[in-house]
C-alpha cells in the first residue's frame, strides 16, 4: 500500500533524511519513532506530499505522491499534530467543508454521519468547535482525516495533550481503524506505540536504524541470555539453590513479589540452557515456579539503546538488519535542526465532556 524508496531530504548541507526505504502493507499499523530533530517530521511531511524530497520516491497504492499527486493524496487521511480545525465553525459545518474540499463523490450526509458515528462525535455535531474539549477536538481532527474513506491514515502525535481517559479512548479508536485502514502513527509515547502498533520504524539523525516488531528488536538487541524467575519459597534458600545449578553463572535478587514470592535474574554460562534444571530443582524442594521467561528489553530500553548519541546510526542499522547506508549525515546548524524538531507535548486536559457554554473550554 505504501512504498518508500531511497528517500532523502537536504536542507542546505544538512541531510535531514538519509536514503530511507520501507513498505507498509494493507491493514498494518506502523509506529514511527525518533527523537526530536531525527528527521521523523520531515519524513511524515514528505509522505503526505506537504514537502518534496531531494531524492527518492513515495507511492501510495502505486501512485507517486508527486507525479500523481491527486490520486495519491485522495488515498491519504492526515491528522497533523495540531489538528487543522476552524474554531468558529460547528462540527457539522467543518466536516461539510472538508467533504467539499476533498471533492468526495460519496453520498454526503450518510458518509459524514457514518464518520461521526465511528469517532463518536454525534452528540457535538451542532456545537462550535471552539467550545469543545481537547479530546473532542482530537476526534473531530480524526473525523476530517476519515472523510472520503481513505485507504491510508497518517496520524502525527494523535494523543498529545489528552488526559489518561482520553488517551485510552483514542488508542482504542486507532486500533479499530486499523482493521480497515493502513495506519502510520507517529508518537513520543512509547507505551502507546507498543499498545497499538504491529511494527515500528525508528529513525535517528536521518537514518532508519530499525524496522521490525518490538519483540524481534528486543531479541536482536539483547546482549545476554539471562532469565527472570519468580519463585514462591524462602528467598535466601531459593537464591542459594539457583546459584548451585550447573551452568548458572550468577543469580541476582530483583525484589519481593505478591504472594510471598521473590524474583531473580539468572545469568547462564555461555550457551547453557538451564531451564530444565531450574524446574527440576525447585520441584524437588516443593517450591513453586510462578514464572520463567527471557530477560528481554521493553520498548523504552530498545529506543534508548537504538538512539544512543554515542553510536553511529549506520552501524546501528546494520545490527538491526535495517538497510545499510553509506553516507554519514552532516552536522546540522541550530536553525536547521529547529526546522525538523517535533513540537513538545502540551499539558493534558482533565475532562472529556463537551463544554456547554460558548465562553469556556474544557480539556486544555
Amino acid at each position: 500500500m505504501i512504498e518508500v524508496q531511497n528517500l532523502s531530504k537536504r536542507y542546505g548541507s544538512h541531510l535531514a533524511v538519509d536514503d530511507v526505504s520501507f513498505q507498509v502493507k494493507d491493514g498494518e499499523i506502523l509506529g514511527f519513532l525518533g527523537p526530536n530533530g531525527a528527521g521523523k517530521s520531515t519524513t511524515m511531511n514528505i509522505l503526505t506530499g506537504y514537502l518534496s524530497a531531494t531524492a527518492g520516491s513515495v507511492k501510495i497504492d502505486g501512485y507517486d505522491i508527486l507525479e500523481n499527486a491527486n490520486e495519491a493524496k485522495r488515498r491519504i487521511g492526515y491528522l497533523p499534530e495540531q489538528p487543522p480545525l476552524y474554531l468558529d465553525m460547528t462540527v457539522k459545518e467543518y466536516l461539510n467543508f472538508i467533504f467539499g474540499l476533498k471533492k468526495v463523490k460519496l453520498p454526503k450526509e450518510p458518509h459524514i454521519q457514518e464518520v461521526c458515528r465511528l469517532v463518536k462525535i454525534q452528540d457535538v455535531y451542532n456545537r462550535l468547535i471552539k467550545n469543545l474539549s481537547k479530546g473532542y477536538r482530537q476526534r473531530v481532527g480524526i473525523a476530517q482525516a476519515l472523510i472520503g474513506n481513505p485507504d491510508v491514515l497518517i496520524l502525527d502525535e494523535p494523543t498529545v495533550g489528552l488526559d489518561p481517559k482520553q488517551i485510552i479512548e483514542i488508542r482504542s479508536l486507532i486500533k479499530h481503524l486499523g482493521r480497515s485502514h493502513t495506519v502510520i502513527l507517529s508518537s513520543h509515547i512509547l507505551s502507546e506505540i507498543q499498545a497499538v502498533c504491529d511494527r515500528i520504524i525508528v529513525i535517528n539523525r536521518g537514518v532508519m536504524i530499525a524496522d521490525d516488531t518490538p519483540d524481534n528488536l528486543a531479541r536482536t538487541l539483547s546482549s545476554d541470555r539471562s532469565l527472570i524467575a519468580r519463585v514462591r519459597g524462602p528467598k535466601s534458600d531459593v537464591q542459594r539453590l539457583l546459584n548451585g545449578i550447573p551452568g548458572v553463572q550468577k543469580v541476582s535478587f530483583l525484589g519481593p513479589r505478591e504472594g510471598n514470592a521473590s524474583e531473580f535474574s539468572i545469568e547462564p554460562e555461555g550457551e547453557a540452557d538451564v531451564r530444565p534444571y531450574i524446574f527440576d530443582r525447585l520441584a524437588d524442594r516443593h517450591w513453586t515456579l510462578l514464572m520463567l521467561r527471557p530477560n528481554e528489553m521493553d520498548l523504552e530500553q530498545i529506543f534508548l539503546r537504538l538512539t544512543d548519541s554515542t553510536l553511529d546510526p549506520h552501524e546501528v542499522a546494520k545490527r538491526t538488519h535495517a538497510a545499510p547506508l553509506a553516507e554519514e549525515p552532516a552536522e546540522a546548524s541550530g536553525e536547521e535542526q529547529a526546522a525538523d524538531t517535533d513540537t513538545q507535548p502540551e499539558e493534558a486536559g482533565t475532562e472529556e465532556a463537551p463544554v456547554d457554554t460558548e465562553t469556556e473550554k474544557e480539556g486544555e
